[in-house]
Formats: C-alpha cells, structure tokens, sequence
C-alpha cells in the first residue's frame, strides 16, 4: 500500500487541492538535495506508517523535480514556498503550515491529529 500519491503535474495539484472540500490534504514540499528535507520526510513517513488510515490524503512534491508544481502551490495557497515544508488544506484553505526544522513527528501528530477521519 503507498502511503501518499506524488503529485508531479500541476493538473494533479487541483485534483487534489480541489478534493480538499471532501477530505483533508497533506502537502510535503520536499528536496531531494537538502539534509533538513530528509529528516523532515523522515518524520513524515513514520508518522504515515502509524497513522495509514487517519482519513487526509497525503501528497508529496519533489520541489527540484517538479518545480511548477511547487510554485503554482505557492501561488493557489499564498504560502511563500520552502523546502522541507508542510501544508495542511482543509476546503480550499491552508489551516496549518511550516517548514523546515518544525516538521517533526510531534508538529505533525499535533498538527494532524485534529483532522483525522473528518
């Protein structure tokens, strides 16, 4: 089972940042050439491992890779874009974000625990 879809178009991104009306969306900006983004991804997949049926559809963005992806993010959310960083959407609306050393296991059970199974 994949604990999250890569988005890797920005046509995915609407898909999924539309579907945020019906269930919450979990955005992980990642660089694969940032040691900061590796520990946060870390984080982020332990916390998947323990949480796979907490009801947010989980998404990551390759922020090298996938360049447009990441600004037409920053762009729809008003988010200025970092890498490592997480967004929280709820409705079409960012209810939480943060970046770099903040994404850790604990800000992410804080931060998404609220919204699980909603």
């Amino acid at each position: 089972m994949t604990l999250y879809e890569t988005l890797t178009t920005v046509e995915q991104w609407e898909g999924a940042e539309a579907s945020s009306a019906e269930k919450p969306l979990f955005v992980f900006k990642h660089s694969t050439r940032c040691s900061v983004s590796a520990e946060a991804i870390e984080a982020w997949t332990k916390w998947l491992e323990e949480n796979q049926d907490a009801g947010i559809r989980q998404t990551l963005v390759n922020v090298v890779e996938d360049r447009p992806v990441s600004n037409a993010i920053a762009e729809k959310t008003g988010v200025t874009h970092a890498s490592p960083q997480a967004l929280l959407i709820v409705n079409g609306e960012v209810v939480w974000n943060t970046s770099h050393w903040h994404i850790t296991y604990a800000s992410l059970e804080e931060h998404l625990r609220e919204h699980c199974g909603k």
